[in-house]
């Protein structure tokens, strides 16, 4: 009879045990400070008449909790599902196209276990809301993404013929990232690939300035997928803004240096070292510079300082 109960002691202790390792991946657990940063805001000469946008097409209905380690599970938060277009006299990019008006079926292209917990509202597609205000696409150069994931590219086959620019590692990945890059071979898309010939910007070794003005300045960021990169846009007005993708689904990643719990960057994130070693980064940046808006692909706040088109 000891025996018996003892087994059934184990038992449970071997169930309780990962269940409370699994709690505490959601506590507060924020990574080191960074040493300070001494690098100078680089410099940049935008035209006069580059002006930035946001299109947003949906959300997803989530929690704080899932978003950073430290988050409650009360603070509802919609995940924004949101395009950015940059007009530049030279030709506009988008950066990410959010929900396309095809969402429903790509939706469904998802594993079982994703679907069963994301809930989404579609609303007007990037395309849409460019063609309703009357927007000339022979303007648009090029969708930039910041990584090819299906709610980052769900709109691109509304762009036919226009290029989606990708570094070599992301390209390599939307061909080789089964489910997770399913969305962005539909059509396929014409896919242009841009190399880092850059120097160094803002402590990251390699960039890519798209137009030479530092207007539009584009780095390596790899971690949550193999050529996720974030996006620099400064206007010529002074303000400058740090489109970082999922490097962080929302800002307290980065301001309270806290990576995704256990769960999230388990599904999500193909190098969680690196995605720690770019959020304390871009932390570093943050606080060396206060002005510089951080726009988290998911977080609507951000999204929510931008005029729409």
């Amino acid at each position: 009879m000891i025996r018996g109960r003892t087994r059934r002691l184990v038992a449970l202790a071997l169930t309780l045990v990962p269940l409370a390792l699994l709690a505490n991946s959601f506590r507060a657990a924020p990574l080191l400070a960074p040493a300070p940063l001494p690098d100078p805001l680089p410099p940049a000469s935008p035209p006069a008449d580059v002006a930035l946008f946001q299109l947003p097409t949906g959300v997803t209905h989530r929690s704080a909790a899932f978003a950073y380690r430290g988050g409650s599970f009360r603070d509802a938060r919609d995940f924004a599902m949101t395009a950015a277009l940059v007009k530049h006299p030279r030709g506009d990019l988008l950066v990410d196209t959010g929900f396309g008006r095809d969402v429903d079926t790509h939706f469904q292209r998802m594993p079982f276990l994703f679907r069963a917990i994301t809930s989404y509202e579609q609303g007007r597609s990037a395309a849409e809301q460019l063609d309703a205000t009357g927007y000339d696409r022979t303007r648009l150069r090029g969708i930039l993404l910041t990584h090819a994931h299906w709610d980052h590219v769900s709109g691109i086959p509304e762009f036919p013929g226009v290029p989606v620019l990708v570094n070599a590692d992301e390209r390599r990945f939307v061909d080789e990232g089964g489910w997770r890059t399913a969305i962005a071979r539909i059509g396929p898309p014409r896919f242009d690939t841009y190399a880092f010939e850059g120097g160094a910007y803002l402590g990251f070794p390699r960039s890519h300035d798209v137009y030479g003005d530092g207007s539009i300045v584009v780095v390596p960021a790899s971690g949550h997928t193999p050529g996720s990169v974030i996006v620099f846009v400064a206007l010529a007005n002074g303000h400058r803004y740090a489109f970082v993708g999922d490097l962080a689904w929302q800002r307290e990643g980065i301001t309270e240096r806290e990576e995704r719990p256990w769960l999230a960057r388990t599904f999500a994130d193909g190098d969680p070292d690196q995605v720690r070693e770019n959020l304390v980064h871009m932390a570093a940046i943050a606080t060396r510079f206060p002005e510089l808006t951080l726009v988290p692909a998911h977080d609507a706040r951000a999204f929510g300082a931008l005029p729409t088109l």
